[in-house]
């Protein structure tokens, strides 16, 4: 019985390639859908008795987290099975990627219809005034431009525009909303005092 070192050193360089890429994002996919189930279930906000603003609109975008592990999942799932099939490598890549990219943007696309449907109802974005998150696409400094933010509002984890006057904040960056803007747009501040901590604990 073959063992799985074996097994994996009998593999040429290009299908070890596409394997690893194949299990790593395959396990990271199993355990975001894991953690998007356990979101979905533990959604249930109260949003009444509270004046409303307007719904948090979404713009399409193909470069989220899950569409990015889903075209490195079927990337690397494509490519073993045409490696498989004795083809050559330039037509594993390039089944691959299109592979990767069709279901990226599907992904993308399920996303964003999923919180259009998510935001249908009401959401009183005042609760977010003083709450703390997380950057989740870097937000340009000087409020020249928007990012996206994470945080819980009403008990939910939610997606939001955000600008900040300050320097530039990066993706991870702890950050607290101090201003809502025009369009649902939310005007954040980094948490210093936080960051400084945290840094202390790695020291």
């Amino acid at each position: 019985m073959i063992s799985i070192n074996q097994w994996w050193d009998a593999l040429s360089s290009p299908h070890q390639v596409f394997w690893f890429i194949a299990i790593v994002f395959s396990v990271l996919f199993f355990i975001q859908f894991i953690l998007s189930f356990i979101g979905m279930e533990g959604h249930n906000a109260d949003f009444s008795g509270h004046s409303d603003i307007g719904n948090v609109d979404h713009e399409f975008s193909a470069l989220s987290m899950r569409s990015i592990i889903a075209f490195f999942t079927f990337f690397g799932w494509t490519g073993v099975v045409v490696l498989n099939q004795h083809l050559s490598v330039w037509v594993a890549v390039t089944l691959a990627s299109l592979a990767g990219l069709a279901a990226m943007f599907i992904v993308a696309y399920l996303m964003y219809k999923f919180s259009q449907l998510e935001q249908s109802g009401t959401l009183n974005l005042y609760h977010a005034l003083d709450q703390e998150g997380e950057v989740y696409i870097p937000i340009p400094g000087g409020g020249i431009g928007q990012g996206k933010i994470q945080l819980k509002v009403d008990g939910r984890v939610r997606e939001l525009d955000a600008i900040t006057d300050g320097e530039p904040l990066k993706t991870g960056d702890l950050i607290k909303v101090v201003e809502i803007m025009d369009d649902n747009v939310l005007k954040v501040e980094e948490v210093i005092a936080h960051k400084e901590n945290n840094n202390l604990l790695f020291s």
